[in-house]
C-alpha cells in the first residue's frame, strides 16, 4: 500500500480522513471495510474514467465483501443536471439499495458533486466517498462536502452540504488525464497561494514545469498543500458563513463565464483563471493591491497555459444578470473576494457598477476595447 500522506478534516463526529498517495486505487476495498456497516456500493463514475480505472475499483471492492453497484454517467459539465443525477437514483433504487449502503464518487469534480449530492438526497442520506481522479477535483472539490447540480440559469445551484465518509486521492490517476483538464485543475492550485499562502504561490512560480510533467515530488507537496489549507478553512466554516467565502476567488466572474457560454465550452477551472485575473484588476482598482501583484498573478496564469479570454464574449448586461444570479449575492448584494496581497484576500459587496464594468469591458462583446 503506497501512501504518501494522510490529513484529517476535523469536523467533530463528521470527521475524516484524505489519503494522498500513488496507486492507492487498490486500497480502497480494505479501507471501507471496517468504516461501513452495509455492503452495498453504489460506485458512480463516468464513461471515460470506467474504461480506466473502474475494473480495479470493483476488484478491490469485491475483494472486501462489497457487492458493487455499477453505475456510468455521460462525460461533461452539460450533463451535470437533474436527468443525470436521476440515472444514479434509478439504478440505486432498482438495485434496492439500503440506509448503510455507499456511493462511491470515481472520477472528477461533476461526478463528485452529483454522487455526493445523490447520497445526501437518497433515502435521505447514504454514506458516500470521493475517489477523485482529475486534479481539480483533489485539490478543491472532493474535500470540505459542497454537493450539487447546475441549473441552466446558474451554476451549483442546486445541492447541499455534505460530508464524505473518506477521500482517497491515487495521484498516479493524473497520468491518464487530458493536458486541458490537468492546467484547469492548476487554477485552483493557483487559487490557494493568491488567498492563503504566498509561499504556494512562490513555489508554482518557481516549479510549474515540473509540476506540469507530473513529477511525483512536487505534485505531492503541492496536493498536500492544498488539501491542507482547504481542510483547515473547512474545519474553521463549514457551511460557507466566514472565512470559507475567499475559495471563492475568481468564481463569481467564472461562474458567468461558464454559464453564458454553455457549460463546458470553458472548463470550470479556466473560467476561475479568468475570473482571478479579473479580481486581482478589480483589488487594484480600489487600491487595495498594487500593479505589480497584478501582474504576477497575470503571468502565471498564462504560463500554466490558462486562456485568458472566453473563446466567444458575451454583451456586458448578461454578464451582470448571470453575476446578479450566483448563489453568493446576499440582500440583493454581488460578493466578490479579492486580494488584498499575495496571500491574503478579503469579501466585498460594495463593488460600483462604474468598476464592474471597467473590469469586464476587455470580456465584453459590445464594449470598445
Amino acid at each position: 500500500m503506497s501512501v504518501r500522506e494522510t490529513l484529517s478534516l476535523d469536523l467533530g463526529d463528521r470527521s475524516y480522513e484524505i489519503v494522498i498517495g500513488e496507486n492507492v486505487l487498490a486500497s480502497l476495498g480494505a479501507r471501507l471495510k471496517p468504516m461501513l456497516k452495509g455492503r452495498q456500493i453504489g460506485l458512480v463514475t463516468n464513461e471515460t474514467v470506467a474504461p480506466l480505472y473502474a475494473e480495479t475499483v470493483i476488484r478491490s471492492l469485491e475483494e472486501a465483501g462489497f457487492q458493487v453497484t455499477l453505475v456510468i454517467l455521460p462525460d461533461g459539465e452539460r450533463y451535470k443536471n437533474w436527468e443525470t443525477l436521476n440515472l444514479i437514483f434509478d439504478a440505486l433504487i432498482g438495485a434496492k439499495f439500503e440506509r448503510q449502503g455507499a456511493i462511491v464518487a470515481l472520477g472528477g469534480g461533476v461526478v463528485g458533486d452529483m454522487a455526493g449530492y445523490a447520497a445526501a438526497s437518497l433515502l435521505r442520506g447514504v454514506p458516500y466517498v470521493q475517489v477523485p481522479t482529475t486534479l481539480l477535483a483533489q485539490v478543491d472539490s472532493s474535500v470540505g462536502g459542497k454537493t450539487g447540480i447546475n441549473h441552466p440559469l446558474g451554476k451549483n445551484l442546486i445541492g447541499a452540504f455534505y460530508q464524505p465518509k473518506l477521500v482517497l486521492m491515487d495521484l498516479a490517476t493524473l497520468h491518464t488525464l487530458p493536458k486541458r483538464e490537468l492546467l484547469a485543475g492548476l487554477a485552483e492550485v493557483i487559487k490557494y497561494g493568491i488567498i492563503w499562502d504566498e509561499a504556494l504561490f512562490q513555489q508554482l512560480e518557481e516549479q510549474l514545469e515540473p509540476l506540469l510533467a507530473l513529477d511525483y515530488g512536487v505534485l505531492a507537496k503541492v496536493v498536500h498543500r492544498c488539501c491542507v489549507i482547504k481542510a483547515e478553512v473547512v474545519a474553521k466554516d463549514e457551511r460557507e458563513t466566514g472565512v470559507r467565502a475567499l475559495l471563492n476567488l475568481g468564481h463569481t466572474f467564472g461562474h458567468a463565464i461558464e454559464n453564458l457560454a454553455g457549460y463546458g465550452e470553458n472548463l470550470h477551472g479556466e473560467a476561475v483563471g479568468m475570473g482571478m485575473m479579473m479580481a486581482a484588476h478589480m483589488a487594484y482598482l480600489r487600491g487595495m493591491v498594487d500593479a505589480a501583484l497584478v501582474a504576477r498573478v497575470r503571468a502565471l496564469i498564462v504560463r500554466a497555459g490558462l486562456p485568458e479570454f472566453p473563446a466567444q464574449r458575451q454583451p456586458l448586461a448578461a454578464y451582470l444578470d448571470a453575476m446578479g444570479r450566483d448563489k453568493k449575492v446576499v440582500a440583493g448584494k454581488m460578493r466578490f473576494v479579492l486580494p488584498t496581497g499575495m496571500g491574503a484576500a478579503v469579501v466585498v459587496d460594495d463593488v460600483t457598477d462604474a468598476s464592474l464594468a471597467q473590469v469586464l469591458a476587455p470580456y465584453a462583446s459590445d464594449v470598445q476595447n
